[in-house]
Order: C-alpha cells, then structure tokens, then sequence
C-alpha cells in the first residue's frame, strides 16, 4: 500500500562527467512481478516514472526495470535481472509489493549481490516507515559494501488514487482498519524529489530519512479532505483488522488477506503518528500537503463516480 517495485535507468555513455549533471546509469526496480500482479506493477511504474522526470531534465539517462519494458523485468524470474544491471552505475530499489513480504529480504539480498558483481556504485532502498517487516532487507542494503540511502517513506498520498483503495473511494465508502489513527501522508512527488537527489549526490550515502507530510491526518480527515476536492459525499468506515481480511479474502488468497491485514495493523497502531523534516530540510521547501495532493488528484477526474 506505501511504497513499492523496481526500475532501471537507460544507459548512456559508462563515462562520468565531472561537470554538470551526473551520467550514471540508474537502475531503479520498481514493478516486477507476476502476471496477477501486472495492474499493480502498472501502476508502480507510473509513480517510479515521476522520480525519473526529475533525473532525466538533469541529463541522467534512466532504465526502468518492469515486466512489459525491455529489457523486461521480473523479481520472480532471476533470469532478467543481468540485463536490467548491465552498465547500471545506480540503483534505485523500490520493491514490489512491499518490503515487508516475506520474499523480498531474499530477493534484496540476491538482486543486491548482481548489482555489486556488475559494477554498482551506489544503492538507493525506497522502504517504509515504521515497519519491522523491512529491517532485514536494509540490513543486506547496509551490508552490501555499495555506497548506499535509506528511504523511510510514510504511507503515500497517492494509496487514495491509484491502487486498493481507489475503488472503495470511488464508491463512496472506504472501509479500513485504521480507525482513528493519525498518518503524515507523504506526496510520491516529494519522495521522488528525495530519490532524485540520493542518486545523484555523495552526500547522502550511509544516510536513512524519514519522509513523511507537513501535518497528521486521519483516515476521516483525508476522506473528507477528498470529498471536498471532489465535490462529491465521501465517507470512511473503521473496521477491524479480522472483518478487512474477509473482505480481502473475496478477492485474493486467504494467506495473502490475512498479511495484509496484519500488515496494516501493525503499521496504523499510533507508532508512526509523528512528523519528520527531512523532506524540508532536503528539499529546502515544505512537503506537499493532502490537501494539495487532493485538489490536483480531483482535478483529473480519478474520483468521478
């Protein structure tokens, strides 16, 4: 739900300038996966594809690693991961469908160890806030020997628009067990802001930021926040983690609900419900707020009934 999968940046020349902008290959994994998980994959791809906005106005040639791009990519199919890292100096390791899986700190750790063995200098791990689930993957991150960030993200604004949840908001009626607890939503345009210069400066390696919003919200307050942006009647539902999984049960496996249940209540028990600056200190500006998040996501219809 906050923050996964993994791309490549297209190669360019193996040379770096010293002058101007960095021209490191970039491999940013952000949506390999199976065939079930393909929409999902989509729509990581579209999030990685906002950071790669950024790196490619400075001239870094980009790669993004994902089934349906060439070469393709998949976290379950170790055969395509050589291509994707050919010439990468850089990695951006964003993983699908979420770090907390009990699958990724394997997949890390091998994915990893290629990244080394093909010349990468330097690592960058999108992971989540607050969750004990990622640990052992920054771990083998720490370990790696690569230069390397850590990118502790808060749940992101855009799990309103764009996968789970956008259909229950689209609704009218988001059912979720978080009940009444505070999340500092965080924009995936600041977090790509982030990544953008993780990549691309030595200063932050050996360096983990928590980037989280400018403010505390609800899951009401950010329905209600939608609703006025839409112009539309919006409501949220707390429910409990059990009757979440039941209703996750009627459209995926029953292990897979249950994780996911678990998941969310680990991660919406009050432990995150407190604020970072280092979006502003990095960035030298405010992170976007929900609101703004809201307006503009409004505005492209994504909530029309």
């Amino acid at each position: 739900m906050r923050k996964s999968g993994a791309s490549e940046l297209r190669s360019g020349p193996r040379e770096q300038s010293e002058e101007g902008p960095r021209r490191a290959r970039i491999a940013a994994e952000l949506d390999g996966g199976s065939a079930e998980r393909e929409i999902a994959e989509d729509q990581g791809a579209q999030r990685a594809r906002i950071g790669f906005d950024r790196l490619a106005a400075r001239g870094v040639p980009l790669r993004l690693g994902s089934r349906s791009a060439t070469p393709a990519f998949d976290w379950w199919d170790a055969s395509t991961w050589p291509a994707l890292l050919e010439g990468v100096r850089a990695v951006y390791l964003a993983y699908h469908p979420d770090l907390a899986v009990p699958e990724a700190a394997e997949h890390v750790q091998r994915f990893t160890g290629l990244a080394v063995q093909s010349g990468a200098r330097r690592i960058v791990l999108l992971s989540g806030r607050g969750a004990p689930g990622v640990l052992a993957s920054e771990r083998v991150v720490r370990e790696s020997g690569l230069p390397f960030t850590i990118l502790r993200a808060a749940w992101f604004c855009q799990n309103f628009s764009e996968g789970a949840l956008l259909e229950p908001v689209r609704s009218g009626t988001l059912a979720f067990p978080a009940g009444g607890v505070a999340e500092p939503f965080v924009d995936v345009e600041d977090v790509a802001d982030v990544a953008a210069l993780a990549l691309t400066d030595d200063a932050h390696a050996g360096r983990t930021y928590e980037l989280t919003g400018p403010r505390l919200v609800t899951f009401a307050e950010a329905m209600a926040e939608i609703a006025r942006a839409a112009r539309r009647e919006l409501r949220y539902v707390p429910i409990s983690p059990a009757r979440y999984a039941a209703v996750l049960a009627e459209h995926l496996p029953a292990e897979q609900a249950s994780f996911l249940a678990q998941l969310f209540a680990e991660l919406l028990d009050g432990h995150n419900a407190h604020l970072s600056g280092d979006v502003a200190r990095l960035l030298g500006r405010s992170p976007r707020d929900f609101a703004t998040y809201a307006r503009d996501a409004a505005a492209s219809g994504v909530w029309a009934p």
